[in-house]
């Protein structure tokens, strides 16, 4: 499956943004999708992710609460609102996919990787 991130930019804190990821290629709805975050001098975190065949989702408890992950299937897209958002909260996002079970957190789990997305959110 292909991958291709898109949806990032520049935001005041305290504003919005949905960033999407767009799949290509068969059974999109076999695939947990997650999204991860890559801030300058630091490793790559797991933010949320979502199952394909029961909608199970995962959030870590800094996105918890002002994030929300869903999906199209029927579109083979993967959106993830963030709302409220923070200056810490700036990074490059990536989607990414796996057929792993349950809903992985860890960056190692995950087959496929798209391009990432820059957000930024000033103070």
């Amino acid at each position: 499956v292909q991958l291709q991130a898109s949806g990032g930019g520049l935001v005041q804190a305290g504003g919005y943004l949905r960033v999407s990821c767009a799949a290509s290629g068969r059974t999109f709805a076999s695939y947990v999708i997650g999204w991860f975050r890559q801030a300058p001098g630091k490793k790559r975190e797991g933010v949320s992710c979502i199952r394909g065949s029961d909608g199970r989702t995962y959030y870590s408890d800094s996105v918890k609460g002002r994030f929300t992950i869903s999906r199209d299937n029927a579109k083979d897209t993967v959106y993830l609102q963030m709302n409220s958002l923070k200056p810490e909260d700036t990074a490059v996002d990536y989607c990414a996919a796996t057929t792993v079970i349950g809903v992985p957190k860890q960056p190692t789990s995950y087959y496929y990787w798209g391009q990432g997305t820059l957000v930024t959110v000033s103070s």
